[in-house]
């Protein structure tokens, strides 16, 4: 598959950003009947190419009358970027991303389907070493301000260490298998299948992984909050689509064992390696464990902690003066950040409504 530096965010990307949205393009905030959405390739956003493939999206849309185009763009950062832009409705990126990019940018952003959190699939590797502890001291190799750079610290403040007792080596994730082989190179952060990868070298100890931070590295299916707001069709089309393939793809029958060969192959891998991350991988197959989970209070501490670091590696919006410079909105109403600044809901309307059997 496309390796989850795709789920990076790039620091060209980030300068470059503020002159991309200073006069941000709102995709659609009317009524209207054609939506985009774009996706990048990562376990938990497979079913979205599916969705299109198999028709499911289609027959979703002619219920509501409107039509949704889903389209595949290879490249993580410039998706978002293009939605921020204006020239798609929705895109799936994580829960920082989208508080780094679109809303830092001014773009006001519905996290409408929350569809899973890494549960395991990005980890942290000593060579010849076997604690946390001795990340002290020691050259990190790890994507730089990607989820990992925010997975290491947070594992950092597991043992009471911070990044300055360490070194960051900023290491493309083309590279990262072979950077381990060498001498230099004695700890690595990354996901998976580079982690599985690199886990399976006799000198290799994971020592700490994305399931010890559950439900805060999240793969969410984000949309532009005017367009959603003047078009309710296409809030519930995209939802109803996306709940009847969790339906299938979950089961073990010969139609769930289709879809989820089809990802396979889509993302460059076979059912038993798509399988695989999945097991790492927290799918909310069920949309009431979706907003069950979007409606906990570890949610605002999860958006809390990555807002901070958001801030701490200056891009959190251009400017930006605290950690709570974009506000951030939750479905019991509640909000983490500035109140006069929401540009980031999670709101569960649309998932209570698949719960419900209202769509």
């Amino acid at each position: 598959m496309l390796s989850k530096f795709l789920k990076s965010t790039l620091v060209a990307s980030l300068i470059a950003l503020p002159a991309l949205v200073s006069s941000p393009q709102i995709a659609g905030a009317e009524t209207k009947k054609d939506f985009s959405v774009c996706w990048s390739i990562y376990v938990g956003w497979m079913p979205w190419g599916y969705l299109q493939d198999s028709g499911i999206m289609k027959k979703w849309a002619d219920k509501y009358d409107i039509t949704v185009d889903i389209v595949q763009i290879n490249d993580y950062v410039e998706s978002i970027n293009q939605y921020t832009a204006g020239q798609y409705d929705g895109c799936s990126m994580t829960n920082m991303d989208a508080l780094s990019i679109p809303a830092g940018g001014g773009v006001d952003t519905t996290a409408l389907i929350v569809g899973d959190f890494s549960n395991g699939n990005d980890g942290i590797i000593l060579k010849d070493k076997k604690s946390l502890a001795d990340l002290k001291g020691q050259n990190v190799n790890l994507v730089e301000l990607s989820v990992s750079h925010y997975l290491l610290a947070r594992a950092l403040d597991a043992v009471g260490l911070a990044e300055k007792d360490l070194t960051v080596v900023n290491t493309s994730d083309a590279d990262m298998i072979a950077a381990y082989s060498t001498d230099e190179v004695t700890s690595v952060v990354t996901w998976n299948p580079l982690l599985s990868e690199i886990e399976a070298n006799a000198n290799a100890t994971k020592v700490f992984d994305s399931a010890g931070i559950p439900g805060e590295i999240i793969d969410v299916m984000m949309v532009n909050t005017e367009t959603l707001a003047d078009n309710p069709a296409f809030g519930k089309a995209l939802t109803g689509a996306w709940y009847e393939l969790m339906g299938i793809m979950s089961s073990d029958t010969e139609e769930g064992k289709k879809a989820r060969t089809a990802m396979a192959v889509a993302s460059g891998t076979d059912l038993a390696g798509y399988d695989a991350q999945l097991a790492t991988t927290k799918m909310f197959y069920d949309p009431a464990e979706a907003v069950t989970f979007t409606k906990s209070g570890d949610l605002p501490k999860t958006m809390k902690f990555v807002a901070e670091f958001l801030f701490d590696k200056g891009i959190l919006g251009e400017g930006a003066p605290s950690a709570e410079f974009v506000g951030v909105s939750f479905p019991d109403g509640s909000v983490y950040g500035d109140e006069a600044n929401v540009k980031l809901r999670f709101d569960t309307t649309y998932m209570e409504m698949a719960a419900d059997g209202k769509l």
